[in-house]
């Protein structure tokens, strides 16, 4: 019974550590997901549109609230009054015949006296202004606020561009490696039927001891290679899983090794032109500088704004609130002495994003065909790889039989056995170029 514990919790464990094997387009999808540079560009595009909303509310009243409360040491107005200078003697003498004030008072009034007012007090107010006219800077700000929404969006495509191109590099870096291990370790098993036959013929004395040592030179040779493939294997993987986010580096990568002709990838560069995140980053360029423009004039043109507001004061002892609408119009008479250089300035930076767009539209077309060109190269030189492979392993099979008929010698054998190793890794290296052109190619028509 124990033992069939054992062996179920071996078989367990093995489930656990059985290696993760991705695709190419898994490997993507994660960069997509968890590379640290798309997370900041995503984050970008997020303020952008934060920005945009933010221009939308120009749109709407500005509402300001305002309050205020004071107190003084002294009254803020002032003044002396003598009230003898407005009471004749007639009045005096028909206010004491009445009887209404004291003699003693009506005395007092013919001394100056002082009144001091507003020496604390108390303001609010509220008032909501309407923008009626502002020189089309709202609108085109928000028209502005849209490009710089758009432009975010197309920096973070190539953002993902650029990711996608550097975590494919690596996974074809690691996928060449694993290849010219295999083939390292194919050469490692032929070496070691080499040195069985060659140790049976030096034991019979039909082959010289030296041949032996050519052989285990070579196998050491090939072990120490062996070693430096294994170590940059590993270095890889850990870069790969970190770009990636990647939770672990024991993983295998999986692909197809057939490729087709790469006329299929042809597309008319043309059209692939407007479909280009460069290109469009740049048309939006020369959006966004006409709306400048625009902007620019607009901000020597008078505004027009209408409001409205409630005030409350209690200023002299009593509350009084009122209500009030009111207009403005502001004329920047003095500012179009230096603003008509502002103006023809912005004029010039839009004919500069105008003329930039033109020249990077041609650069763009000719770095589709220089793709394409590399491409097709690409796919030839791995035509030629695949035929040196078949011949290498011909010439192997020749030299090996020759050897063992004593017609060749050990120096020959093994210089057929280095020039299939060397066939087989162009070959590796050849389908990784295709591949990584491929990808240039894909990239530079908007693909």
């Amino acid at each position: 019974m124990k033992r069939i514990i054992i062996v179920l919790s071996i078989l367990c464990y093995g489930v656990v550590q059985a290696q993760q094997t991705y695709s190419l387009e898994q490997i993507l999808d994660s960069a997509r997901h968890n590379n640290i540079t798309l997370r900041n560009a995503k984050r970008s595009v997020d303020a952008a549109e934060q920005q945009r909303k933010e221009a939308f509310t120009k749109y709407f009243p500005t509402i300001s609230g305002t309050g205020f409360w004071f107190k003084a040491n002294k009254g803020m107005a002032k003044m002396d009054i003598n009230m003898s200078d407005y009471i004749t003697p007639e009045i005096a003498a028909s206010i004491a015949q009445s009887g209404i004030i004291p003699i003693e008072a009506l005395a007092s009034l013919g001394q100056p006296m002082s009144i001091e007012m507003m020496k604390k007090g108390v303001m609010g107010s509220v008032v909501a202004m309407q923008p009626v006219f502002a020189g089309g800077q709202i609108i085109n700000g928000n028209k502005l606020a849209k490009v710089g929404e758009d432009v975010s969006r197309l920096q973070l495509e190539l953002s993902e561009n650029e990711v996608e191109k550097t975590a494919e590099q690596y996974y074809w870096q690691i996928v060449s490696l694993e290849e010219k291990l295999n083939t390292v370790n194919a050469v490692e098993n032929l070496l070691a039927d080499i040195n069985k036959d060659v140790t049976v013929a030096v034991k019979a004395g039909v082959a010289m001891r030296n041949d032996l040592l050519q052989v285990e030179l070579r196998q050491n040779d090939v072990e120490s290679q062996k070693l430096t493939l294994n170590n940059s294997i590993s270095i890889l993987r850990m870069i790969l899983a970190q770009y990636c986010g990647l939770q672990s580096t024991d993983f295998t990568l999986s692909y197809d090794p057939e490729v087709q002709s790469p006329m299929l990838e042809k597309q008319d560069h043309q059209l692939a032109l407007l479909n280009t995140p460069t290109y469009k980053l740049l048309d939006k360029q020369v959006e966004a500088a006409k709306l400048q423009h625009k902007m620019t004039v607009g901000s020597y043109l008078p505004t027009v704004a209408v409001g409205g507001g409630l005030v409350y004061h209690n200023m002299m002892e009593s509350g009084h609130s009122f209500g009030m609408l009111m207009a403005t119009v502001s004329i920047p008479i003095s500012d179009w002495w230096g603003g008509s250089h502002a103006i023809k300035r912005k004029k010039i930076e839009r004919q500069k994003a105008i003329d930039q767009l033109a020249d990077n539209s041609e650069l763009l077309k000719i770095n589709m065909q220089s793709a394409w060109n590399n491409l097709e190269e690409a796919y030839k030189q791995l035509t030629i790889a695949q035929r040196s492979i078949e011949q290498a392993t011909e010439n192997l099979r020749l030299n090996r039989n020759f050897y063992q008929a004593g017609t060749s010698t050990m120096s020959d054998l093994l210089e057929a056995q280095l020039l299939y190793q060397q066939a087989l890794d162009k070959r590796t290296d050849a389908y990784t170029n295709y591949q990584n052109k491929l990808l240039a190619y894909k990239q530079a028509v908007g693909e």
